[in-house]
């Protein structure tokens, strides 16, 4: 059986799917269908950039969401025995709106509004320079979490944001906390690296964002979707669209639970995934977790054209 993976924020970059919008009309539609959505032309961002400007959470979100339903639409249209081998749709954050889409849960045009609000919610969540992220790498998980208990009780937000492999963990806090973790695991000769985002991610000081969310979302018409979505913050299939809605409130401060929906899927017959939108990121994480499935990487004309079930 196959899952159906997408990406999240850090995969984007200026010009991405430019081979696609020139060769397919279905492309330009689906960007035209956005921009009266948002009211303005994310197109000519995500085309034309400038690079900072799809750099802004609100852009990049409901960027590399057009950009993956897009394609996943144009397999599915030229090789549509892929669907009937589907059994799970999995994004990573940002990414699960875009599985919710695919799987006809939630409309184009609502996914980019929420995206672009939760996106703006998220940067206004903490004023510049007082939060930070850090991918550490060469750690367990239960490792990770030694490291921050002490640093929470002093006050402060120290907590895992990503939890993407077993040797790849993300960390969000306070830049203080988050500076001195670093300066602990640099003792120890493992590695912090300081990530260059904007806020802290996934974590309590989101809580603001999530408050801004609640209506948003919930006001927001959702079918079940089909095939199941592997919730980030369940690692577990869900289907039922009300128990989504929360737990898409819920994914704002929560961590991202990666590791564990990719080992779900695995441990419920899974064998193949691909990888749908811009770069390469879920590619190299599944290939970490389990280098034994098949795993393959679909964002250009050829990958298209090319791709065999």
């Amino acid at each position: 059986m196959l899952a159906v993976l997408f990406p999240g924020q850090g995969s984007q970059y200026v010009g991405m799917g430019s081979d696609l919008y020139q060769k397919y009309d279905d492309i330009k539609k689906n960007f035209d269908i956005v921009d009266k959505a948002l009211k303005y032309s994310l197109s000519e961002i995500i085309l034309s950039g400038p690079d900072d400007k799809l750099k802004l959470t609100q852009n990049t979100q409901p960027a590399i969401m057009v950009l993956s339903v897009s394609i996943f639409n144009l397999l599915m249209k030229k090789n549509n025995s892929v669907l009937k081998k589907i059994k799970f749709f999995a994004g990573h954050s940002l990414g699960e709106y875009t599985a919710l889409v695919c799987a006809g849960s939630l409309s184009l045009e609502k996914a980019a509004y929420l995206l672009h609000e939760r996106g703006k919610s998220m940067q206004e969540a903490v004023p510049p320079g007082i939060g930070a992220m850090t991918a550490i790498l060469g750690m367990k998980i239960e490792e990770v979490e030694k490291e921050i208990a002490f640093l929470e009780k002093d006050g402060g937000a120290c907590e895992i944001a990503n939890d993407n492999t077993n040797g790849q963990v993300v960390v969000s806090g306070t830049k203080k906390n988050i500076d001195i973790l670093n300066e602990n695991l640099k003792k120890k000769k493992k590695r912090g690296i300081i990530l260059p985002v904007s806020a802290p991610f996934h974590c309590s000081m989101m809580k603001s964002a999530a408050d801004k969310m609640k209506d948003k979302i919930n006001n927001t018409d959702f079918l079940d979707p089909n095939p199941k979505i592997i919730s980030n913050v369940t690692a577990k299939e869900e289907n039922h669209s009300e128990t989504i809605k929360s737990l898409l409130i819920e994914q704002i401060t929560a961590r991202v639970r990666w590791r564990e929906s990719v080992n779900y899927m695995i441990q419920n017959d899974i064998s193949k995934f691909i990888e749908i939108g811009p770069g390469k990121v879920l590619t190299g994480l599944v290939k970490k977790i389990d280098n034994n499935v098949d795993v393959k990487n679909i964002n250009s004309i050829a990958d298209i054209e090319n791709y065999k079930i």
